[in-house]
């Protein structure tokens, strides 16, 4: 469960600057940088209506993120509205063109695939409502006007945890990727961040890196397939942890739990596998710090008139999100970070 601010959230919000800054902290901001941005984005004297959509909530990371947005919608005065992608570009591209018929202050989506949600964004944008994209791309950043694009570095989440598992087996041995949904810029980068480690160790055979499209039960198929085909496998790398979880179950009724696995979003779920030792290592892309920075992002535009650059007061077209890698060491305070929706 999240904390709430004793007392009047909105008088502190308005009046104390430190109180802000304190918060902002929680996104990794620079004191100064905080207190700077206290004195600009206030929590709204009116009510400010706001879309969200992200990829889908059946993923947890994506059902946290409306947990998140929706927490700091409170705080600034924001009703969320969320269209649900649903984890299928089809469906989001109904949901965003729905959202796309009428006015809000401001919108907040992840695609589900580059390029898909181009055209409703852009009519969005030409209305004068702020985008701010989360995560993954809607378009090229040079080919679309968002407000800012916040999102982890996917390569590094994707080469920081595969280090962890080629370390693990002494550089040595058989590697799969189950990758998510090859049309997602997040799950690009998390693949090319794979095969940078792997190229560095020869020692290393990759055998399958099937896509799972973040889809748990064909997840689970798959490596129900891959059990089979292979007697041995050393490690596992999965984009999300999700998919992760989803294989451990596979293999743990296959009597295979040797298999060293690693994902990526450091999740409630995955936090307590890394400390009990069903998963090796997770990285955190911080879905709070996106969604909630894009609550923060969004009300600093309506309410303070930030303008997108690089000046003072200005916010950046492509803010960089990063979390930890995750291991048993710093699961509980990661844990504890996510319950408060900071990161």
């Amino acid at each position: 469960m999240a904390f709430d601010l004793p007392g009047d959230r909105r008088g502190m919000l308005q009046g104390g600057g430190a109180l802000l800054a304190g918060i902002l902290g929680g996104f990794g901001i620079s004191p100064a940088l905080a207190q700077d941005m206290s004195r600009e984005t206030r929590r709204s004297e009116r009510p400010l209506k706001a879309a969200f959509s992200n990829a889908g909530l059946q993923a947890t990371w994506c059902a946290q993120g409306k947990q998140a947005a929706e927490w700091w919608g409170r705080l600034f005065n924001v009703e969320v509205t969320w269209f649900d992608g649903e984890l299928n570009a089809t469906k989001q591209r109904s949901a965003v063109e729905n959202m796309a018929s009428q006015k809000w202050d401001f919108v907040a989506i992840q695609a589900f695939g580059i390029g898909t949600l181009a055209q409703p964004v852009k009519r969005m944008i030409d209305a004068g409502i702020p985008v701010i994209d989360m995560d993954t791309l809607i378009a090229p950043l040079d080919s679309i006007n968002v407000h800012s694009f916040l999102a982890p570095d996917n390569e590094f989440m994707g080469a920081s945890v595969t280090q962890a598992l080629v370390d693990a087996i002494g550089g040595k041995g058989i590697m799969t990727m189950t990758q998510g949904a090859l049309g997602h810029t997040g799950a690009q980068g998390r693949a090319r961040g794979f095969d940078s480690v792997v190229k560095k160790n020869p020692g290393i055979e990759v055998v399958d890196t099937t896509p799972g499209d973040w889809d748990v039960t064909k997840v689970s198929r798959l490596w129900d397939t891959l059990l089979t085909k292979y007697p041995k496998i050393d490690a596992a790398y999965f984009h999300n942890d999700d998919m992760a979880l989803a294989a451990y179950n596979v293999m743990k009724a296959r009597g295979r739990t040797n298999i060293l696995i690693a994902g990526c979003d450091a999740m409630p779920p995955a936090l307590a596998a890394v400390s009990d030792g069903r998963m090796h290592a997770t990285v955190r892309n911080p879905s709070c710090r996106i969604h909630g920075g894009a609550v923060v992002a969004g009300v600093a535009a309506v309410v303070a008139g930030q303008k997108t650059g690089n000046g003072a007061g200005q916010i950046p077209k492509h803010v960089i999100t990063d979390g930890p890698v995750v291991t048993k060491a710093n699961a509980p305070g990661m844990a504890w970070m996510e319950s408060q929706f900071l990161i």
